[in-house]
């Protein structure tokens, strides 16, 4: 009943891990939010791994102690206790609860070329600071003040409402949870992807998707900042870059990286020719890599993870609107607040760098946005130890370039030669991304891969699993171009 707030709160269905103690007094007067979903988050071990980072960079006055409600996410919860939690501590910090709410599940707007242009550079703005926490979702919110529901922006999950006459409103995931009279309802429509469904108990109002969004998207300059902070790739100067490659020693650099015959006719080759992934049938009798006794690359000791479910791909020509491979590199900053410099980043269209993209990371010095490079490279006579020691003095140096001022580091393998083999890719990443996170300065730094090794849908999906921004494929340019010739 909308003239009963008693009875909005009681229908919530989570409750706070936290005691009301622990937050200031302004906080402990406030109404908890609560959070019901149906379907699932299925990117929340990234965001929840990405919430962990910030937290080194928590800073607010609301707060005597910030480490009192650290971690932000409990271990051991499920995506809807997760997801409740990272909206909690948003919503403590100052900001309203759609406010949140767009943060956390934003509609899809870097391809959306008719969307207002104050709400796009919300989105924007609002990308530099976190990553989206992706459904299939609907999710129903309230604060014991307003109530309201979203879509993730695909929309795979029905949510429906009616509104009565006598100022009822139901939502749920399907038509009929409860019996109403069709004579009653005043009228009846459906939640669409992206967009928000909020209802204001005091007022007695259903507030418009297009309301909401437009407070909210105007209560600071976000297009300013976004216009005068944010750097572009594709808008920096051309370089002098060349595509050329060594077709002398190629063959000798693919067996240093693991290419196999295979990876060229039916991996590679159908991309190149097709600019499309090669498929293939579900009988893969090739021994586990961690059972075979052939040399492997460490890509192939890591199996996919992802959901066991009937819903088909997502076409990413027609479903276009939704998909974005957009990325940004650099320096985040504090979680809690927002300012000109949270988007002061480096925005890349793809994580897939060409050459000519590559070059401008390179020679990329600007204010608050410097790039250095750090070879992953040891000497093959050190052997097993002289991987160990050249891991460890990568870390150290990403480290020391993170005091000199760097905010996007390059883990570069070029240089490959007879005396040098290359760090494995991942192995690097992944050493320099947790002994940042060990340092609490991961959140400092963006993570470029230039590497020989990556030339495959899993390689490249993995590599930004474990953090990096953006990869640099080199040798498989190469290897394409040869091809080709």
């Amino acid at each position: 009943d909308l003239q009963d707030p008693k009875m909005v709160s009681a229908l919530a269905l989570a409750h706070s891990r936290y005691s009301t103690n622990t937050f200031p007094s302004w906080a402990r007067a406030q109404p908890f939010r609560y959070i019901a979903h149906n379907g699932e988050i299925n990117t929340v071990r990234g965001n929840k791994n990405w919430m962990d980072a910030r937290e080194s960079m928590f800073e607010s006055p609301l707060f005597d102690d910030i480490n009192m409600i650290l971690p932000v996410i409990a271990p051991g919860g499920s995506d809807s206790a997760d997801f409740d939690q990272a909206l909690e501590l948003l919503f403590l910090t100052g900001r309203s609860l759609p406010h949140a709410m767009m943060m956390m599940i934003p509609e899809p707007w870097s391809s959306h070329e008719t969307m207002d242009a104050d709400k796009r550079a919300f989105y924007e703005f609002h990308a530099s600071m976190m990553e989206p926490w992706d459904g299939p979702a609907s999710i129903a919110f309230t604060d014991g003040e307003t109530c309201g529901a979203v879509l993730d922006r695909n929309g795979l999950r029905p949510s429906r409402y009616y509104v009565t006459k006598d100022g009822l409103v139901v939502m749920a995931s399907e038509v009929g949870v409860i019996p109403i009279d069709e004579a009653n309802i005043k009228y009846k429509g459906r939640l669409q992807p992206g967009k928000m469904f909020l209802v204001d108990i005091n007022e007695g109002r259903i507030i418009s998707d297009e309301e909401i969004k437009a407070k909210i998207a105007t209560q600071k300059p976000y297009a300013k900042w976004v216009r005068e902070n944010q750097v572009n790739l594709q808008d920096l100067p051309a370089t002098g870059f060349q595509f050329s490659s060594d077709f002398a020693t190629l063959l000798s650099r693919q067996v240093t990286f693991g290419y196999s015959a295979e990876d060229l006719k039916f991996v590679m080759a159908p991309m190149a020719g097709k600019a499309m992934e090669a498929t293939g049938s579900m009988g893969n009798d090739t021994p586990l890599a961690v059972l075979s006794q052939k040399p492997q690359i460490l890509f192939n000791y890591f199996k996919q993870l992802f959901a066991q479910v009937t819903n088909p791909a997502i076409d990413s020509i027609r479903e276009e609107l939704v998909m974005s491979m957009e990325m940004t590199l650099g320096k985040e900053r504090n979680l809690l607040d927002e300012s000109p410099e949270h988007c002061r980043k480096l925005k890349v269209g793809h994580p897939i760098l060409s050459g000519q993209e590559m070059q401008k990371i390179h020679e990329l010095n600007q204010t608050d946005l410097k790039s250095v490079v750090l070879p992953m490279l040891f000497l093959a006579s050190d052997g097993e130890i002289g991987l160990e020691r050249a891991l460890d003095g990568l870390c150290k140096k990403a480290s020391q370039a993170i005091a000199d001022g760097a905010t996007i580091l390059i883990l570069s393998d070029k240089g490959v030669d007879a005396d040098h083999v290359p760090i494995p890719s991942l192995l690097a990443l992944a050493g320099v991304h947790h002994h940042l996170l060990r340092e609490k300065t991961r959140t400092q730094v963006g993570l470029v891969v230039e590497t020989g090794e990556a030339r495959e849908m899993m390689h490249f999906a993995l590599l930004i699993g474990y953090g990096a921004g953006a990869v640099y494929p080199y040798l498989a340019y190469e290897t394409v171009a040869h091809v080709a010739e």
